[in-house]
């Protein structure tokens, strides 16, 4: 089934129930439906063929969601991007994907305008609310909703790329992430089935579209004819609260910095949300103290606690019932999932032994875009010989039952709040600096973010701070990948071939906490 099909298929039989609910817009399933199909046929109009890759550069907003299934009912392949995105990433991923089409807020346009440049070729469609109001070259969605919708013949399949999600690799340049059809179908059927979800449920979600956890809500509740309540931050969390309370929420994805911030309402009382059924987390594993407080505060409500990667979005969850005897477990694999700890060889491990996890499964990924490489790395040959699995690169153990316990990362990405963060991509900001004469980035056990990110950095201008040395990174890097910490070395760990060491010098950070 394409993805597209969800929202056609529950345009047709409840129309009228709620799709979308955000801060300036409510959207029916017969108006997301109308409005998608309007933007379809602009984006047909304007070049986008089937298989071209169409950037979604926006925030949480209504406009953002009605892209997202514009895109596929056109027959291309979308990709959603951070809204915190520079314009020299932006324009690595315009490049790398060869994208048809940037689909942008009116807010983020000076940004996609810097990525583009001369660039010919490309359609902009921008949230400006008039053509007058757009820069040069783009359209603003305003005219592009006004095409009267018509279904495009673009003659895709199941098998076709639904999504290309860009993640930060070892190198320092992102990599796509390819997704079919056939792969979203498969998750979001895994997922919903799991969390027992059905048409009635209302999901809350705060986390970025152009992040898989938050994009799967968003599929996931059209997949199902249910309501999307969608917010931008959790900076506020009395009113997120207040909206759940408003809205009926059935259902709160959240992630430990989020868990971290309502264990500290000190207003917050056993029972205050009664319509909420169910809580997942993933990132990070939750520390075993913070379970219990939530249990605490949301008594009878559910809480998942999962384990996943984009490469296949979701691996394991933890049923709730299993949370008191196993409060440290990420669970077993998901429904029409296969997970197994092995050795270096390939061949599986033993109870409790330490080994990399591997995921078989009709949701792992096609591979990275153009990137035959990295691909290789991550998908090998699997018990049979028609088939690929997924190597994710993360070292877990399992205990006698099959639970699986997460030990640690194999390479130096560092995953801080469910991102992915190429250390060399922040050193490259950091070495960009004047005063900056050698930097190394590490990740850092940290119990909320799963790990957070620190610089060590040798200075050549003393008079350099911390608060310099940060704001410098949020000026060129996205908010996830600015480092909480920073710490002035004389000189850094190095090998003996005088090359820096990233696992020295997170040694040494972690020797003087």
């Amino acid at each position: 089934m394409r993805v597209e099909q969800f929202l056609t298929a529950n345009a047709s039989s409840h129309p009228e129930k709620t799709a979308l609910v955000t801060d300036r817009r409510r959207l029916s399933y017969a108006e997301l439906d109308d409005l998608s199909g309007r933007l379809a046929t602009a984006l047909a109009s304007n070049g986008v063929k089937r298989n071209d890759r169409v950037l979604i550069f926006m925030d949480n907003c209504w406009e953002a969601a009605v892209s997202i299934f514009a895109a596929m009912k056109a027959g291309a392949t979308f990709s959603p991007i951070n809204a915190s995105t520079k314009a020299d990433k932006l324009a690595y991923i315009r490049a790398d994907c060869e994208a048809a089409a940037i689909l942008t807020q009116a807010k983020l346009m000076p940004v996609v305008t810097e990525a583009v440049g001369e660039s010919a070729g490309i359609f902009l469609a921008s949230t400006a609310g008039t053509a007058g109001e757009c820069p040069p070259g783009a359209i603003s969605f305003t005219d592009c909703l006004l095409n009267e919708a018509r279904q495009v013949d673009h003659r895709g399949i199941d098998v076709d790329l639904a999504m290309l999600i860009y993640t930060s690799g070892s190198t320092g340049r992102p990599k796509g992430v390819m997704m079919s059809h056939r792969n979203c179908d498969a998750a979001s059927d895994s997922i919903t089935t799991y969390l027992n979800n059905t048409r009635d449920d209302v999901i809350l979600n705060v986390l970025p579209l152009a992040f898989d956890y938050g994009l799967y809500q968003l599929l996931m509740a059209i997949r199902l004819g249910a309501t999307l309540v969608l917010e931008k931050s959790f900076a506020f969390p009395q009113a997120i609260f207040d909206r759940i309370r408003q809205e009926g929420v059935s259902g709160l994805p959240l992630v430990p910095t989020m868990a971290a911030m309502i264990l500290q309402m000190r207003d917050l009382k056993p029972g205050s949300l009664p319509s909420l059924r169910y809580i997942t987390n993933t990132a990070a594993a939750l520390p075993v103290a913070h379970i219990e407080r939530l249990r605490t505060l949301f008594p009878g409500v559910q809480l998942y606690s999962m384990y996943g990667l984009t490469e296949c979005k979701r691996c394991t969850y933890l049923p709730p019932e299993q949370l008191e005897r196993r409060p440290g477990s990420v669970g077993v694999a998901i429904p029409n999932t296969e997970a197994f700890v092995v050795d270096e060889d390939g061949s599986r491990v033993a109870p409790g032994v330490a080994g990399e996890l591997v995921i078989r499964g009709p949701h792992v990924m096609q591979g990275y875009w153009r990137n035959v490489t990295a691909t290789q790395q991550m998908l090998r040959p699997g018990p049979n010989p028609w088939e690929k699995v997924l190597y994710t690169g993360d070292l877990f153990k399992a205990d006698e039952d099959g639970f699986l316990y997460f030990v640690g990362r194999k390479d130096d990405i560092i995953k801080t709040r469910g991102e992915k963060v190429a250390p060399k991509e922040v050193e490259a900001v950091l070495h960009n600096h004047p005063g900056i004469a050698e930097a190394v980035v590490v990740g850092l056990p940290d119990p909320v973010l799963g790990q957070a990110v620190g610089a060590l950095v040798v200075a050549s201008d003393p008079t350099l701070s911390e608060k310099d040395v940060i704001r410098h990174c949020a000026r060129h890097l996205e908010d996830f990948m600015v480092p909480k910490s920073v710490e002035f070395r004389t000189e850094l760990p190095k090998t003996d071939t005088g090359k820096i060491s990233r696992r020295l010098a997170a040694e040494s950070v972690e020797t003087l906490k």
